[in-house]
């Protein structure tokens, strides 16, 4: 398992992000502080199988995108979800304020890691990704919150 990126799932970037303004605007993209906040929850969600999206990557391209989440090739700026996944614009606030989405968020990497404990090899549907298991999951986590990270200056 790749220990490092876990912990800096778990430790860092929660941290790393305890200032940042709902407001705030990234240097790309559509999205403010919080509904980043919200959208890197929902993700976290999809991997410990409590919110569910159909697979939209034909099969054929799937060893294609398998090869990048094993790699140590970051996501382009800009880089958005399929429109069929997530839409064109960011989704609507889902909690009440900052405090109450980042603490949604804890809540969600902690159930992520709490999914797999017993079962490392167990998976969950990623919509462009596929099936993927714990450490694949760390992988594509971590290139995710990264992403997002420098999309909003935090790192």
């Amino acid at each position: 398992m790749n220990q490092e990126k876990l912990d800096f799932i778990l430790n860092k970037f929660i941290p790393a992000i305890n200032h940042l303004p709902t407001s705030a605007a990234g240097r790309w993209g559509k999205m403010n502080g919080q509904q980043m906040v919200e959208h890197v929850t929902g993700f976290f969600k999809i991997s410990s199988n409590k919110l569910h999206f159909p697979l939209v990557t034909p099969a054929q391209h799937l060893p294609k995108f398998k090869m990048f989440l094993l790699s140590d090739t970051p996501f382009k700026e800009n880089t958005k979800a399929p429109a069929t996944v997530l839409g064109e614009e960011p989704l609507l606030l889902q909690t009440n304020n900052m405090e109450e989405a980042i603490a949604g968020l804890q809540k969600s990497i902690y159930e992520f890691v709490d999914y797999f404990k017993d079962d490392a090899n167990k998976t969950t549907l990623h919509p462009v990704f596929g099936e993927l298991n714990f450490e694949e999951w760390i992988l594509l986590h971590y290139k995710h919150v990264v992403h997002h990270a420098r999309q909003f200056e935090l790192l």
